[in-house]
């Protein structure tokens, strides 16, 4: 089912009232073809990929020329006329997320399947300069919108250039990184392109008589598995944790094609305004990236707690992580949450103090050795460890402290 509005053109009398009211500037007066009625009128015409439906304009307008339908039918698309796998480049600064390489090692293998190309999408000012860096990682072509306009990350400009692209290239597949930016920037670009997005995937495959996308992701609280599909829309788009697939490797040399996009400018409408960017100081290494990572739950017990965590995290060069109990109790920021509604992080150590480990945690550590510290001997985290230490991690870490430093000086 779908929404769908249109002007009445033989009602419409041009008076703007609709314009005016509209809160998302979606309504323009145009001019009035010459065959329909006198020239002095103007006309009203509504931008569909502003437009949410809302009604504002249809209950202002006096004159009825305002017809809006809500769940009506939708007709069927034409699959067929939808090609190729798309990543969406994520860039912040100049900075290419490393999510975007994980995404075009597993674009790789579903252009494969699919037997399509693989392209990167890059949005940001001056970035041009980036798009071979996509090239040599596996991309068969890379579209580039590079505009003043876009030199920080805003919803609005973003989501409008992306889908627009997409209506004139129509990409079979979308991926995007599941990141702050691609959890905020995919739900807007599926909604003006209407299809339906799949958020926080870790697993992807191909129905390969269907050629449907099955895109696995937690469900119901991280309970179950549950695997979606998109049959009767396209494009088919994910957003995919980081960590979950490996980064492609780089192929020095490798030619591809790079697409200018331009759009213009002035036609962009942004509803917010970006004021500074504050970097997290509170993160050394982020724990994404990190080899180690030293976390704590509950069982820490307080925002003093974790200056212990932190020492010993330090002395292993890694990361300090936390569960979501101990970022909602306020005792460290909620960049440093690991977990289904947090990051994922794949260390080689993963050391867990005091977190009983429910699989809400669990859905985030991909490690290849796990160290649990606990009191409790029968929590999920203490049974499924590589090592499990029961006790009070206030008397074990301190010991594994100095005996780091006790190496340290020898």
């Amino acid at each position: 089912m779908a929404n769908s509005i249109k002007i009445i053109n033989e009602k419409c009398v041009g008076c703007q009232m609709c314009a005016k009211a509209c809160p998302f500037n979606a309504i323009s007066m145009i001019e009035r073809p010459e065959q329909e009625h006198s020239k002095k009128f103007m006309l009203a015409s509504i931008d569909l990929n502003r437009c949410t439906y809302c009604g504002t304009c249809s209950q202002t307008c006096k004159f009825n020329a305002i017809e809006l339908k809500k769940d009506v039918p939708m007709t069927s698309i034409d699959k067929s006329l939808y090609k190729g796998v798309w990543v969406f480049a994520e860039q912040r600064h100049g900075v290419i997320h490393r999510v975007s390489y994980e995404l075009l090692n597993k674009g790789k293998y579903l252009a494969k399947e699919y037997g399509t190309t693989l392209s990167a999408v890059l949005i940001g000012d001056n970035i041009k300069s980036k798009a071979q860096e996509l090239i040599n990682r596996g991309a068969d072509k890379v579209y580039v919108c590079d505009d003043p306009i876009f030199i920080e990350f805003q919803e609005d400009p973003y989501s409008l250039v992306f889908s627009h692209l997409i209506e004139k290239e129509k990409p079979e597949i979308i991926l995007i990184g599941a990141t702050d930016i691609g959890r905020s920037f995919a739900p807007r670009v599926a909604a003006k392109i209407k299809t339906g997005l799949t958020a926080d995937c870790i697993s992807l495959e191909v129905d390969t008589q269907t050629r449907n996308l099955k895109q696995t992701r937690p469900a119901f609280g991280g309970n179950i598995m549950a695997t979606i599909m998109t049959p009767e829309h396209r494009p088919q788009m994910s957003t995919v944790r980081h960590k979950v697939f490996k980064e492609v490797q780089v192929e020095e040399g490798r030619t591809g094609e790079i697409i200018d996009f331009k759009i213009d400018a002035k036609t962009i409408i942004n509803r917010t305004k970006f004021l500074g960017f504050m970097k997290d100081e509170s993160i050394c290494i982020d724990i994404s990236d990190a080899d180690i990572v030293v976390s704590g739950g509950r069982g820490v017990g307080s925002a003093e707690g974790f200056k212990l965590l932190k020492e010993l995290a330090d002395l292993l060069g890694g990361a300090v992580g936390a569960s979501r109990a101990a970022v909602d109790t306020g005792w460290i920021p909620y960049s440093h949450q690991i977990g289904q509604t947090g990051k994922t992080v794949s260390p080689k150590i993963y050391i867990a103090c005091g977190i009983s480990g429910n699989i809400q945690h669990n859905v985030g550590v991909n490690a290849d050795i796990i160290v649990a510290i606990n009191k409790d001997s029968s929590c999920y985290m203490m049974q499924t460890a590589t090592y499990a230490l029961e006790g009070d991690l206030f008397e074990i870490i301190p010991n594994i402290i100095k005996e780091i430093k006790s190496c340290k000086c020898n």
